[in-house]
């Protein structure tokens, strides 16, 4: 169910996902509300499910996952229960995203070198055939929703 969200919810919003750590009275400045309106606003926003957490976002290469791939894997038949326990084994997938098409799943796979990479995708394709692009560099990062979404 969509939640109605009026422009201060979605000015609150980008400025969290801007910054998950900005103080409550500086997203109030932000906003125009005061800390207490604020900090209801967002308590609010995560009763709803709107908010689902906070994170770090953390530089791969610094921390020694210098290869980004995207790995889309067809994956026959209807038996997925395999496949999820892969995915909470292998923490070098960072994202799965079950998709329409010809391939079944997308893949967000980070490893500390192209052997690496390799061994996950041997162990991805037990469950069907792969394909696998190696990412240059992230020309725009993941940044959610800013806005409503236009409906007609």
């Amino acid at each position: 169910m969509t939640e109605d969200l009026d422009v201060t919810d979605w000015s609150i919003l980008a400025e969290i996902q801007q910054d998950g750590r900005v103080p409550l009275t500086e997203l109030g400045r932000r906003v125009n509300l005061s800390a207490s309106a604020t900090t209801e606003r967002v308590r609010r926003l995560e009763a709803l499910g709107v908010i689902t957490g906070y994170r770090a976002d953390i530089d791969l290469a610094k921390v020694g996952f210098a290869v980004l791939a995207v790995v889309r894997l067809k994956y026959p038949g209807s038996r997925h229960e395999p496949l999820r326990r892969l995915l909470g084994e292998r923490l070098e997938i960072l994202e799965c995203l079950r998709t329409t098409g010809e391939d079944c799943y997308t893949l967000k796979v980070a490893a500390g070198s192209m052997a690496h990479l390799e061994r996950i995708v041997d162990e991805l394709a037990q469950f069907g055939s792969t394909t696998t692009n190696v990412v240059y560099s992230q020309t725009l990062p993941y940044r959610g929703p800013r806005t409503a979404p236009d409906h007609p």
